[in-house]
């Protein structure tokens, strides 16, 4: 009874997403620090080396040439003007001519942003403002819409792969196959073992996890072969290129198709490649930045669990609100999950399927309404690569037509179903 009336930490009750989202910012937090800690031990040395080797040359020069400090400096001062407008002591390709201009623009939508070339006049400033707002939100989509269809492939890939691996696990006989499981039981529950068998499979999002990070590493690795090649970067270089460009960071020290001629290499063909390169990289890693979450927001929810049982007050049990619509997302206790459908291994509940009774166990549904009505996390995405597969799509339920929000993979998903859910509780 006391823990009802006050908390052990000297606050309320705290709501499952807000302690999420709090565990989190903490994360980032202590994430942000470490990794100053480390950049700051690894590169400050070499920053002052750096500076003072740049101090000896300015002295040495001003010297050797009867030259001011304030002179050399206004010179160094107008350099840096011409860098910005795309100058260089090298001779690189224009960057506003029709094919630097798309470049640019496609470091633009894509959200990379090396920031070598920028707009230098105030219309091309504003042009920008409303260009990007439309050309990011475009390409968002775009890589959403490209993860779906990964996770589709993927999906049926690993059915394929579990379907062969359960025909060889069945033993012939009189004539028939039937599974090990139903050789005890007679045959005449063949066919039904098999169904279940094969309907209660679900892939592992850490062999999701796996695959698209084998297939970014595949992607960098062959690009960085052709940039070594055709820049003449170091291999190691090359791949912190891949990696920076990949996921839309973007530093813009090194930066690919820049000079006007490649000898020795087919100019056109390279760029195309780097085009290519860049698009499927930019594709790989964002999806599996998608999965990673998923396995981070699981994380979370362990550490939660966790610190319920210290202090049940500070977490609210799911479940026993009045008030309170059943949360989707929850990551309940085993003996919680028991009562609920044995052969989906999830936290989610969909309300449409407990107020209609129409989910049967052999009816399905796919990756897009399945996350149109739900949260993305382990079980959920363990569940919806299961359903793909099997490809038996559910019929679109009333109430996520109806608010106009659904779909979405990741963020976008997120936003729509917090959407769907706000418009349903109006």
């Amino acid at each position: 009874m006391a823990c009802r009336s006050g908390c052990c930490c000297g606050s309320g009750p705290i709501n499952e997403d807000n302690a999420r989202f709090l565990l989190l910012a903490l994360f980032i937090v202590i994430y942000l620090l470490c990794g100053a800690a480390v950049f700051s031990a690894l590169e400050q040395p070499k920053e002052r080396e750096a500076k003072e080797r740049w101090t000896q040359r300015f002295e040495h020069f001003s010297q050797k040439y009867n030259l001011s400090k304030k002179d050399l400096n206004n010179f160094l001062r107008n350099y840096e003007e011409a860098n910005v407008a795309g100058i260089r002591v090298d001779t690189i390709r224009p960057r506003w001519d029709f094919t630097g201009a798309f470049y640019f623009v496609g470091t633009v939508v894509s959200t990379i942003g090396f920031g070598m070339t920028t707009p230098a006049t105030i219309g091309g400033k504003v042009f920008l403002m409303f260009y990007g707002l439309l050309g990011c939100a475009a390409t968002i989509l775009f890589f959403n819409l490209f993860l779906e269809r990964v996770i589709t492939v993927i999906a049926v890939v690993l059915k394929s792969c579990h379907e062969r691996r359960y025909n060889k696990a069945v033993l012939p006989q009189n004539g028939r196959r039937v599974s090990e499981g139903n050789k005890s039981g007679g045959a005449g529950g063949s066919g039904g073992g098999k169904g279940e068998d094969l309907a209660g499979w679900k892939p592992s999002v850490y062999c999701v996890m796996l695959i698209l990070g084998a297939a970014a590493i595949l992607v960098s690795c062959c690009a960085s072969l052709m940039y070594s090649a055709a820049e003449g970067w170091g291999y190691l270089d090359s791949l912190y290129f891949c990696f920076v460009a990949f996921s839309t960071i973007g530093f813009g020290d090194m930066v690919s198709s820049q000079r006007v001629v490649y000898e020795g290499h087919a100019t056109a063909a390279y760029r195309l490649g780097n085009f290519f390169f860049i698009l499927t990289g930019v594709c790989c890693i964002y999806s599996l930045f998608n999965v990673i979450s998923i396995v981070i927001k699981q994380v979370l929810n362990w550490l939660l669990r966790r610190l319920e049982a210290p202090c049940r007050c500070c977490f609210p049990r799911r479940g026993h609100h009045p008030h309170r619509h059943p949360r989707r997302n929850v990551v309940a206790p085993g003996h919680l999950r028991a009562r609920r459908d044995p052969s989906i291994e999830t936290d989610a509940i969909n309300e449409s399927e407990t107020d209609t009774g129409r989910r049967m166990s052999g009816e399905m549904i796919s990756m897009r309404d399945f996350l149109a009505a739900n949260k993305v996390n382990l079980a959920i995405m363990q569940k919806q690569l299961s359903e793909m597969a099997i490809g038996h799509p559910r019929q679109s339920g009333s109430s996520s037509r109806q608010n106009g929000f659904s779909g979405g993979v990741g963020a976008l998903g997120i936003m729509n179903n917090r959407l769907a859910e706000t418009s349903v509780d109006r």
